[in-house]
């Protein structure tokens, strides 16, 4: 499996709204809610090949209350 990580920054007052659709959909792995210039670290895992961009395009952005994401793709984990 790969892991990556989406800053997610939420419309005013739609965070808890977010969370719980992501959660909802059981696609995350993992979700925080965090201070700063976004308002969620949500960890997701996907199979080899599969293609990241779509995915957060498809499955995520697409969750009302969503303003805007920053994707951070890993590497190894230590």
């Amino acid at each position: 499996m790969i892991a990556f990580f989406v800053q997610i920054k939420c419309q005013l007052g739609k965070a808890y709204q977010v969370a719980a659709a992501l959660a909802d959909r059981e696609i995350a792995s993992e979700i925080y809610s965090t201070a700063g210039n976004f308002d969620l670290l949500v960890k997701f895992y996907v199979e080899p090949g599969t293609d990241i961009g779509h995915f957060v395009n498809e499955q995520v952005q697409l969750i009302p209350g969503i303003q805007d994401t920053h994707t951070i793709i890993t590497f190894k984990a230590f």
